[in-house]
């Protein structure tokens, strides 16, 4: 985990010879006691405690615990969790598993401690406050709060580093339920797993910096410019591909592609619409998933078997109303989860749109020449 790798970055590169390592199982999580013994060997003292630090009367307890021949000298949070879901499946139980253990945690430990000497107070936060991330909209606010959080100790002259991290190559709590799709996503985005080494070599590069919020994050700018959509990135991100992006397969995402396409499709028989519309659905999934290529993903694929989930689902269809200027249902590929079938969809809903098209034009210049007349 992360706490475990700065741990031992702390003993072997800072001379840290006391530890309190904190977490909600303490010595009885697993792999704490081999941790433990791994410190140890390390030349540290290490002691292992049980707290639930978003609850404050336990956390205060164990700081009270510290004893004074040895004083709590600097904190470093690294603790976090994720509940992903669509906004409007964000329930009060999903919003308290996420801020827990950032906000009230952190909020504890600002205000048990800012009467300390402290040389450092320290919080792993997420690029993800920072970019936003479809369906991590709990993540996101609790990491912005650890950010505004280390600001406001900065102006209050406390220490303060809040981190906003990229992707670890580590494995952790936040990325073990990854699967295979997102990390290639991730990877195609242009979003560049951080190293152990590299990224305890940008703490310390942090920590030598008068800054109290830093954005860690590695990026493959060449995969940014090539694969990337531009109208999909975070505005933060976009003047980096700016003047740069080369079109691609998916290139048709664009909403300016709209109108080309309802040509070509007017040119087409039925059944070469519906392979048209099928190779559309075909590339926008394979960039959904990270694919370089629409051969990932088979006309006939269910599309949630081969790494879709409700999160990207939406984002697939957002790329299609993009593609098409239809306005589709944000469940549709739950009725329609195959490519050929989400064709077959789309095929009709443009039908409709183009036969509802007139009357809605006439409409309006009815609604022109009344307004004219008056």
């Amino acid at each position: 985990t992360l706490g475990a790798l700065t741990a031992r970055h702390l003993i072997t590169q800072h001379g840290a010879r006391d530890l309190l390592l904190v977490s909600r199982q303490g010595p009885d999580a697993p792999g704490a006691a081999r941790l433990g013994e791994e410190l140890t060997r390390l030349g540290a003292r290490i002691h292992i405690a049980a707290c639930d630090t978003a609850d404050r009367d336990q956390l205060a307890a164990v700081l009270d615990g510290i004893p004074a021949d040895h004083p709590l000298t600097a904190v470093v949070h690294t603790a976090g969790t994720l509940d992903d879901a669509l906004l409007t499946d964000l329930t009060p139980r999903r919003l308290d598993t996420v801020l827990r253990p950032k906000v009230d945690a952190l909020t504890h430990l600002h205000t048990l401690t800012r009467d300390l000497d402290l040389a450092a107070f320290v919080v792993f936060s997420s690029a993800t406050g920072v970019l936003g991330t479809p369906g991590q909209a709990n993540y996101a606010a609790a990491n912005t709060y650890a950010d505004a959080l280390a600001q406001q100790r900065h102006a209050a002259g406390l220490p303060a580093t809040s981190l906003a991290w990229g992707l670890w190559e580590t494995t952790s709590a936040l990325t073990a339920g990854m699967t295979t799709a997102q990390q290639q996503r991730t990877r195609h985005s242009g979003v560049i797993p951080l190293t152990d080494a590299g990224g305890m070599r940008l703490l310390d590069t942090a920590l030598t910096t008068p800054h109290p919020h830093l954005v860690p994050l590695e990026l493959d700018l060449a995969a940014l410019r090539n694969n990337t959509d531009p109208h999909t990135l975070p505005p933060l991100l976009r003047g980096l591909v700016r003047g740069h992006h080369r079109p691609t397969a998916h290139a048709s995402a664009r909403p300016d592609a709209a109108p080309s396409l309802a040509q070509e499709l007017a040119a087409l028989d039925p059944a070469q619409r519906h392979r048209r519309l099928t190779e559309l659905v075909r590339a926008e999934a394979a960039a959904v998933l990270g694919h370089p290529t629409p051969d990932a993903v088979g006309p006939d694929d269910p599309l949630f078997e081969i790494g879709f989930d409700s999160l990207t689902a939406v984002e697939l269809r957002n790329r299609l109303n993009a593609a098409t200027g239809l306005q589709l249902a944000a469940a549709m590929l739950f009725d329609y989860p195959t490519p050929s079938m989400a064709a077959e969809h789309l095929q009709e809903q443009l039908a409709l749109d183009a036969t509802n098209a007139p009357v809605a034009a006439r409409e309006a210049a009815e609604d022109d020449d009344q307004n004219t007349e008056r």
